[in-house]
């Protein structure tokens, strides 16, 4: 979310190490300048918990993890654990204060570094404060130095590299999501892909730091990653070409038809609503009069953005979402400080699985207010708000501070029990969006279940609901075109065609790409050349088959089934190709036309709109808008 930086002051935090060592604690340091700059990082990190986290946290199980995770750490395994200051078993411990937790720490650190002096004191102090950490809720993190310039970077959008958003779960890169535009997002690789090799190395067990020192590099660079996908068998291998990440946050706005407008937002960055204005003048100078915003993978960001982008759909004065913490500092109520551009209308909004925090903000208050229709599938469920706190060596940590609540008194937030990783897979158990609602729906208790203004029923406690739920189109086959991405077929294809053809393509194309979007279409020998390409790259065409299989990194596929689904290689050469004349934001309009049923869904629905805002007006009963999921 809105991510503050606050340093301690170093001097007081060398006073305070200072009078904790007057507690009869001797120290010998080996190396006093990183030995102090470590021990003030230990402290300040379990003082921004201490001090910030929503709920009370217990200090007696932070310390004992930050052990637990330390001494997992050392290298040294001669090293005596039993009755040693890093005996987790030891019942002398008693931690009741930052006090205690920071003097019983510092025996720790001066233990393992006055007998091991070939460890490094500052990687097992990261892995105590991760261990501190391992203890909250899965948002609340640790972020190393390097990895916080990333984050940084890719809200500024100044970087390169292969274009990924990432997070370390027992002790395995996993993708949060490809950032829209990337090289690894046109690759198809998605949220929850575990990179479980990068070259020729296992990268499991991998820091931040080192994920980020083999992964980015130059523009133009290639890396090669093996991925683990959830409920894929085999591993997946790319190849990616480093490139510029894209800086902007619309990924596309353009007319859907002569009256409704559409904007797909992929992050709530710091320029988010700046470009979301900027879109809709242009489409409102198109005829726009409604509006389809996509929130549908979008993991979230800044709250101020969220807030600004969901005033826009109400008048001054109604509530957005109000946060709640222990701490009073963090307890906020907010309200729409003007009159929104598109009050007055009509909006659906297209959510799902990956749409995530800020993105629930949105839709929420759109959905309690009973402003817009909310069509897709359940949303990902994260209802908490962090604050990120630089540490004396720049890196930082992420606290959640509070909960947030849709206007209806709504927490959103999914279950996080189950430990981190299982929260972040848990997407992957859903499996038919119907059913998944529905068994979502049928096992909420009436404590979490509320209304909207207008009396419509809604859910707590593990994201939002749609309106209308579509689910996964499941009536084509989708081994070819997935393994035709991964190999870069469709890229590659698309660059010799223009490497072969461009000024040809360009003099008749170019000027009106509304004509290549309705009129285009490959020849027979282009699919043809397509297909060999594809042979080429291990696609096995075979009579032994009955359906499409993988052996190793061959795609196996009955005799015809190519041209059965040959319909999608073209759909996503076009709009590949369309990418690369015309850039990125073009890229949408035509996925969109060719594979998007939510899209098309949702384009069916404005009369439940417009019922639905006579409801919210008292002009009809909440009843005439009917059973929408279904």
């Amino acid at each position: 979310m809105h991510l503050k930086k606050i340093l301690f002051p170093n001097v007081l935090i060398l006073l305070i190490l200072s009078a904790l060592r007057f507690t009869g604690v001797d120290p010998v340091l080996q190396s006093g300048e990183d030995d102090t700059k470590n021990l003030t990082k230990y402290h300040q990190a379990q003082r921004s918990i201490v001090t910030n986290y929503f709920n009370e946290p217990d200090l007696n199980e932070m310390y004992l993890s930050s052990i637990r995770y330390m001494v997992k750490a050392i290298k040294d395994s001669t090293l005596g654990i039993s009755g040693t200051p890093i005996d987790t078993t030891f019942q002398g411990v008693e931690i009741s204060s930052i006090r205690d937790s920071f003097t019983n720490f510092e025996k720790a650190y001066l233990y393992v570094s006055n007998n091991s002096p070939d460890e490094n004191m500052t990687k097992l102090t990261e892995a105590a404060i991760k261990g501190m950490f391992s203890t909250l809720d899965p948002h609340s993190i640790y972020i190393e130095a390097e990895d916080n310039e990333q984050i940084q970077e890719e809200f500024a959008g100044k970087f390169q590299g292969i274009g990924v958003q990432f997070q370390i779960i027992e002790d395995t890169i996993t993708v949060i999501t490809a950032i829209s535009g990337g090289p690894s997002e046109q690759l198809g690789i998605r949220s929850g892909d575990r990179i479980i090799q990068i070259e020729d190395t296992s990268s499991v067990g991998f820091t931040n730091e080192m994920v980020l020192r083999r992964l980015r590099g130059e523009k133009g660079s290639e890396v090669n990653v093996t991925i683990k996908r959830p409920n894929v068998k085999d591993p997946i291998n790319y190849t990616i070409i480093r490139d510029d990440i894209p800086i902007y946050t619309v990924d596309a706005s353009y007319m859907l038809d002569e009256q409704t407008g559409y904007i797909k937002i992929n992050r709530f960055a710091a320029t988010t609503h700046d470009e979301f204005i900027a879109a809709s003048e242009d489409l409102k100078e198109k005829g726009m009069e409604r509006l389809v915003l996509d929130l549908r993978g979008n993991p979230g960001g800044y709250l101020s953005q969220a807030i600004a982008i969901a005033e826009e759909f109400f008048p001054r004065g109604t509530e957005l979402v109000s946060t709640k913490s222990k701490h009073s500092r963090f307890n906020g109520e907010y309200f729409s400080r003007k009159d929104g551009d598109y009050k007055d209308k009509p909006v659906i909004v297209l959510v799902d699985e990956g749409a995530a925090s800020a993105s629930e903000i949105v839709s929420g208050a759109i959905q309690d207010h009973d402003r817009g229709l909310i069509v897709g599938k359940r949303t990902f469920g994260k209802g908490l708000v962090q604050q990120q706190y630089e540490l004396i060596d720049k890196s930082s940590v992420r606290v959640t501070i509070s909960r947030y609540y849709t206007p209806s008194g709504r927490l959103i937030q999914k279950p996080f029990v189950e430990g981190g990783e299982e929260y972040a897979y848990e997407i992957f158990r859903r499996n038919d969006a119907m059913d998944d609602a529905n068994e979502f729906i049928d096992q909420i208790p009436d404590s979490l279940k509320y209304t909207t203004d207008a009396g419509r029923t809604v859910y707590g406690g593990g994201g939002i609901v749609p309106d209308y739920i579509v689910p996964n189109d499941t009536t084509t086959s989708a081994y070819v075109f997935n393994y035709a991405i991964r190999q870069r077929a469709s890229f590659d294809y698309v660059r010799t065609f223009l490497d072969e053809n461009g000024e040809s393509f360009r003099n008749k194309w170019e000027s009106d790409f509304q004509d290549f979007r309705e009129n285009f279409t490959w020849d027979e020998s282009q699919i043809k050349g397509l297909k060999s390409l594809l042979l080429e790259r291990g696609m096995v065409i075979s009579d032994t088959v009955d359906t499409p299989n993988f052996r190793k990194d061959s795609l196996f596929v009955p005799t015809g089934h190519f041209e059965e689904v040959s319909w999608l290689l073209e759909g996503r050469m076009k709009a590949e190709l369309a990418r690369q004349i015309w850039g990125m934001e073009y890229f949408y309009p035509i996925v969109n036309d060719i594979f998007d049923n939510t899209l098309d869904k949702a384009m069916t629905l404005w009369d439940a709109v417009a019922r639905l805002e006579a409801i919210a007006n008292g002009k009809a009963d909440v009843s005439t808008l009917g059973n929408l999921k279904n």
